[in-house]
């Protein structure tokens, strides 16, 4: 009995040295939203043990059709918090109204690739008139595409470093080469179809029972599935990074199916203003210890300052 009681007494004292000596925990998420041309966007807010917006915040921006609390973007959020870092993780809105969760694919696709780098502007405006300090701009997969080229354009201030996980990179055939591989059919006869009907002033028109992106036999206007497919070499990321002057973080997984080129690409184009982190056998979402890894890499980056 006497030795319970001192096993009682050891683990006590443990556990009130551990919460002395635990940094404050992170506040709960919350949810804010704007108005962006018309439409609500929402965001999670979550803010450090003993931070405010004041202490500076990582805007982070999802992948391709996905949404703020994909498994990464909600791993993330936590890491970032133990090393005391604020973050805010937004909806794309993809053109519907305070949208959440993975977009519903038979909800008739009208947004375009461009529309992220508006959002993203937002919601640094609204973050300057929060008062927050530092922005860290974070993208991951396609939104590491659209954060640099918000990035490469004009920038606002605030904004003062680029974290790039896994993003985007493309050639002229690759679009083809990627509609072939998912669907077994040919890109050009519905590419062409969609740019006869922008070229007749129909870019609004509908084309239905379409494969488009992850979404088979979908609806999605003329204009929407030319400005995905098309050949756009602003949606090669390196080739977009050579125009900013921001430090930049640029993360590769060594094992990524889904951009295994990136890390290649950026090794043959060294830039004094970019870091080029590259965690081995990590895939495109950097699940488990991966994800230590990636925090890990982007906290010390941060924490090196402006020069970085």
């Amino acid at each position: 009995m006497a030795e319970e009681k001192t096993v009682i007494r050891i683990v006590a004292s443990l556990l009130v040295a551990a919460a002395v000596l635990m940094p404050g925990r992170p506040a709960p998420a919350k949810e804010v939203k704007i108005n962006h041309g018309g439409l609500p966007l929402n965001a999670d807010l979550e803010l450090a043990g003993g931070k405010t917006l004041a202490d500076g915040v990582v805007l982070m921006t999802h992948g391709l059709l996905a949404h703020k609390g994909m498994e990464i973007m909600t791993a993330l959020k936590g890491l970032l918090a133990e090393w005391g870092l604020n973050t805010l993780a937004i909806n794309l809105s993809l053109d519907l109204d305070d949208r959440h969760g993975m977009v519903d694919c038979p909800t008739p696709h009208r947004h375009r690739d461009a529309d992220a780098m508006g959002e993203i502007a937002a919601w640094v405006v609204w973050l300057n008139n929060k008062g927050a300090g530092p922005v860290t701009l974070l993208g991951h997969s396609r939104a590491g595409n659209q954060a640099a080229r918000y990035a490469a354009g004009n920038p606002d201030p605030a904004v003062k470093r680029l974290v790039l996980v896994a993003p985007a990179t493309s050639n002229p055939g690759k679009p083809a080469r990627g509609y072939y591989r998912r669907y077994k059919k040919d890109l050009a006869p519905l590419l062409k179809k969609a740019r006869d009907l922008m070229a007749a002033g129909k870019g609004d028109a509908l084309m239905k029972d379409v494969d488009f992106l992850y979404c088979p036999k979908t609806t999605v206007t003329a204009a929407t599935f030319a400005d995905y497919y098309g050949a756009n070499p602003e949606c090669d990321t390196p080739s977009v990074i050579r125009r900013i002057t921001l430090p930049v973080l640029a993360v590769a997984g060594g094992s990524d199916p889904v951009n295994p080129h990136f890390g290649k690409k950026m090794k043959k184009l060294p830039q004094a203003n970019v870091k080029l982190v590259v965690i081995e056998d990590a895939g495109h979402f950097f699940r488990d210890l991966f994800g230590e890894d990636l925090a890990d890499a982007i906290a010390e980056f941060i924490a090196k300052g402006p020069e970085s």
